[in-house]
């Protein structure tokens, strides 16, 4: 049994977060903000038609939009009320209800490893500690062996970029890009963001 993440904690103490949630990310997709920035990033790097597992898919805006542009799309995350809504309103790709700490695809009839795997939203940070570097290696072991991850999240969240990248190593692997932003700008020690793009180590 793994720790509870600390969204679910957080679902715990208030049980309509989830439909907040939802209800945010409608707003902003009704008032016609773009919510398409991580998505038109790793379509950026992946051949037409890839497999791409959107882990921490939240209600599904960002596997959404990589399924409309073609690709094959997993995604998973904790929360059953986001996954519901990324069913209802990103119909197309799988949605699955699992945690993250517990990825196991294949065990539940997804065998294909993935071109690319996204992790937007600050997933990392909702995240219990004590499973960190068991999620970075359970996404690794679902990559072929030249994908990559794409992780970003933000600073002063319980998660220092220094530790993140540390643990990524232990899990196996290395940064191929580290960026400030999901729209391509450098990373630098006083940034307070960070996308970073992993590859397996060599």
């Amino acid at each position: 049994m793994v720790e509870r993440s600390l969204w679910m904690r957080r679902i715990e103490g208030d049980p309509g977060h989830s439909a907040w949630y939802v209800e945010r990310f409608r707003a902003m997709a009704r008032a016609g903000d773009d919510l398409a920035g991580e998505a038109r990033l790793v379509d950026a790097m992946v051949a037409r038609r890839a497999r791409i597992l959107d882990a921490g898919c939240g209600p599904g805006r960002v596997g959404g939009a990589l399924a409309a542009a073609g690709h094959e799309v997993v995604g998973v995350d904790v929360d059953p009320v986001l996954v519901a809504a990324a069913e209802q309103d990103h119909p197309g790709p799988r949605w699955l209800v699992g945690d993250l700490a517990e990825l196991d695809l294949p065990a539940r009839g997804v065998t294909e490893p993935f071109d690319a795997l996204v992790c937007a939203g600050n997933v990392m940070t909702f995240l219990a500690p004590s499973t960190r570097r068991d999620v970075l290696a359970r996404f690794l072991s679902h990559l072929t062996g030249d994908g990559r991850a794409v992780i970003g999240f933000g600073a002063d969240r319980g998660y220092p970029f220094d530790e993140f990248l540390a643990d990524a190593a232990a899990a196996g692997f290395e940064p191929d890009l580290l960026l400030s932003t999901w729209n391509l700008r450098p990373f630098s020690d006083d940034a307070d963001f960070l996308v970073a793009i992993l590859r397996p180590a060599r």
